[in-house]
C-alpha cells in the first residue's frame, strides 16, 4: 500500500524528513532558494495530504478545490496571511505556523537595520567599493547615537519584546503599543508612540486592520527626523506615502526588510541613500530555518497519525 504524499515546496536537509519517515512519501521542490511554482503545486494537488511551504503559497479555493485529500498546510513562517484559514477549516484542512522559530533572529536583524540606517552603513559600503574614498573625512559620515534615543515598538509580542531587550543594551529608551492596553508606563497608544519615538519598528501581523496601518496621516505624526523600520509585512506600510515622507525630509531614513508588492520595490526607494533594503530575510538564520522546518514536519506527522498539530492557526470542523 502506497504512503500518502506530502509536498515540501523546496529542498530541505534529510534531518527535516525524519518525523515523516514511514508516514508519508515526500516530494521535494527545487533547491537554490527556489520554491515549487504554483502551477506545479496545482498539478500535484489531487494526490497531496500535506504541504509544507515557506508561506509563499496562496491556499485558496482554487487550491482546495483541487486537493480532496489535503489535511494540513504547514507554513515555515510565523505569518499565515497566505492561508484562507476559515475556508480550510470548513474543508477539514489544518493550517499551522511556526510562532517561535524566527523571533530571535528577527530581533537581531531589526537592530542590524536600526544600526545600518543610523550609521549610513550601506551607503558607506557602496562608497568604499566604488573607489570614492580618498581620505579621512571627519564629520561627513556622522550618524546618530542610539544611546538615549527612544525606540517605539509597534506590536509587542515575542519579537517586539526581544527587540526591546537588545535595544536596551544600546541604551535606548523603550516605548511600545499593542492591541491590549496596560498600565505599564512604557505603553503608549499608537498615535502617542509615533509622536514620541526617534525610531519606530513594526512587528505586527498582516491583518485587515493592519493593512496600511502606517499611512500618510500616521507618517505625518512621526517626529521630524525619525526613522521607520519595517520588519512586519510590506502592506502594513503605505509605500507610496513612505516615499513622500522620505522625499520631503520629514523622515530621516528607513530600514525595510519587507515591501508592499514583493518582490517589486517602489523605484524611488531604490535611489534613496538614506534607505536600507533587504530581501525579506530578517528571520532567516540556519538555526531558525532548521527549527521551523522541523516543526512543520512534526505538525504534518501529527495530523497523519490522527493527532492535533502542535501549532494550529485554525480548527477544522471535524476536529471540533
Amino acid at each position: 500500500m502506497s504512503l500518502p504524499r506530502v509536498l515540501i515546496t523546496n529542498t530541505v536537509p534529510d534531518t527535516i524528513l525524519e518525523p515523516l519517515r514511514g508516514l508519508a512519501e515526500v516530494i521535494l521542490g527545487p533547491d537554490g532558494g527556489l520554491t515549487t511554482p504554483r502551477d506545479e503545486v496545482l498539478q500535484l494537488a489531487p494526490e497531496l495530504v500535506g504541504i509544507i511551504n515557506q508561506g509563499e503559497l496562496r491556499v485558496d479555493a482554487e487550491l482546495l478545490d483541487r486537493s480532496p485529500k489535503l489535511r494540513i498546510v504547514a507554513n515555515v513562517a510565523a505569518g499565515y496571511n497566505n492561508m484562507n484559514t476559515e475556508l480550510m477549516a470548513a474543508r477539514g484542512v489544518w493550517g499551522t505556523n511556526t510562532p517561535d522559530a524566527f523571533y530571535e533572529a528577527t530581533a537581531d536583524f531589526t537592530l542590524a537595520l536600526i544600526l545600518a540606517v543610523a550609521r549610513f552603513l550601506a551607503k558607506g559600503d557602496r562608497y568604499v567599493r566604488a573607489g570614492q574614498w580618498k581620505r579621512f573625512e571627519p564629520g561627513v559620515w556622522d550618524g546618530v547615537l542610539l544611546s538615549g534615543k527612544t525606540l517605539g515598538i509597534v506590536g509587542y509580542g515575542r519579537t517586539g519584546q526581544a527587540v526591546a531587550t537588545r535595544a536596551r543594551a544600546f541604551g535606548m529608551n523603550i516605548i511600545y503599543t499593542r492591541r491590549q492596553t496596560t498600565t505599564d508606563p512604557a505603553y503608549r497608544s499608537l498615535d502617542a508612540l509615533l509622536a514620541e519615538a526617534d525610531f519606530v519598528s513594526l512587528h505586527v501581523p498582516l491583518l485587515p486592520q493592519t493593512h496600511h496601518l502606517i499611512d500618510a496621516r500616521r507618517l505625518a505624526q512621526m517626529k521630524r527626523g525619525a526613522y521607520l523600520i519595517n520588519m512586519a509585512r510590506g502592506p502594513v506600510v503605505d509605500e507610496e506615502a513612505l516615499v513622500r515622507a522620505l522625499q520631503s525630509g520629514h523622515l530621516a531614513g528607513a530600514g525595510l526588510d519587507v515591501f508592499e508588492n514583493e518582490p517589486e520595490v517602489h523605484p524611488a526607494l531604490l535611489t534613496m541613500e538614506n534607505v536600507v533594503l533587504a530581501p525579506h530575510v530578517g528571520g532567516g538564520t540556519r538555526e531558525s530555518r532548521h527549527a521551523a522546518r522541523l516543526l512543520c514536519a512534526e505538525n504534518v506527522a501529527a495530523v497523519l497519525r490522527g493527532e492535533r498539530p502542535l501549532t494550529p492557526v485554525n480548527e477544522p470542523e471535524m476536529a471540533r
